[in-house]
């Protein structure tokens, strides 16, 4: 399956989030330091980013623009529990693939990282020449 990262300031939430995908077969980890899963996202395994937009020190829009500079084919999906048109705007274009409300929906989250997932896939069957 696929290499996910999941970047919460609030670890349970995190948790709840890793715990949901693990059971689909993925392999998750959870980071609540921004930095930390920057780092981890550059080293160029990661398939998937979910971001939570309020964060400690840095917002998950801009986190969202740190990895893309480091893994520009990562997907990610933008989590937050204060949706504003204004920063969905923004994260699709700096290339987040999805969006998503907390609370958070455990089929909705299954069903968007599935559909992002599947997209990838097609994104580079569409590069094979």
């Amino acid at each position: 399956m696929a290499s996910i990262i999941v970047l919460d300031d609030v670890s349970d939430a995190g948790v709840l989030v890793k715990r949901i995908l693990e059971r689909q077969g993925h392999q998750v980890t959870a980071f609540t330091e921004e930095e930390e899963a920057i780092r981890h996202a550059a080293k160029g395994a990661t398939d998937l980013a979910i971001l939570d937009i309020k964060l400690k020190r840095m917002t998950g829009v801009e986190v969202l623009a740190e990895m893309k500079k480091f893994a520009p084919r990562i997907k990610v999906i933008m989590l937050t529990g204060y949706p504003t048109l204004e920063t969905a705007r923004e994260s699709l274009k700096l290339g987040a693939s999805e969006y998503c409300v907390k609370p958070i929906d455990k089929e909705e989250l299954e069903s968007k990282v599935a559909d992002v997932l599947r997209q990838d896939v097609a994104d580079l069957q569409d590069e094979v020449p």
